[in-house]
């Protein structure tokens, strides 16, 4: 089964995207900024992250880059998940890396679609 991180600094976003992802299956593990996810993606790289841009000690731009540009975890897919709604904001974070950008507040099928097809590409 596919493994899934969702990174958000609010408790009550990062338990409802949790939950709508643990009733498909998916085994979920969360972190609350973008320091306690590289830790967690360092030792175990999930299959996919779905990440909250603004956020404190490290956005979630830094941390894609973070993740596209290392050896070891640039195969992790990842979602920029955010409130900036702009078309800059979707172009900046598709070109940091990330496989797709959904704009908050999403519908739930938006989301769970866009990892589905995403994890559904990964494999063979």
């Amino acid at each position: 089964m596919s493994t899934v991180l969702v990174v958000d600094d609010s408790p009550m976003l990062r338990e409802m995207i949790a939950s709508l992802l643990n009733k498909t299956g998916l085994t979920i593990s969360v972190a609350q900024d973008g320091q306690e996810a590289k830790a967690l993606i360092a030792a175990n790289p999930p299959d996919l992250v779905v990440l909250d841009v603004v956020m404190p000690n490290m956005n979630g731009y830094e941390l894609c880059r973070w993740v596209k540009n290392n050896a070891e975890t640039q195969d992790v897919l990842v979602v920029l998940c955010s409130s900036k709604g702009e078309e800059f904001d979707r172009y900046w974070g598709i070109k940091q890396g990330a496989d797709a950008y959904v704009i908050k507040p999403f519908r739930p099928g938006e989301l769970l679609g866009t990892v589905k097809t995403l994890l559904a590409s990964k494999c063979p």
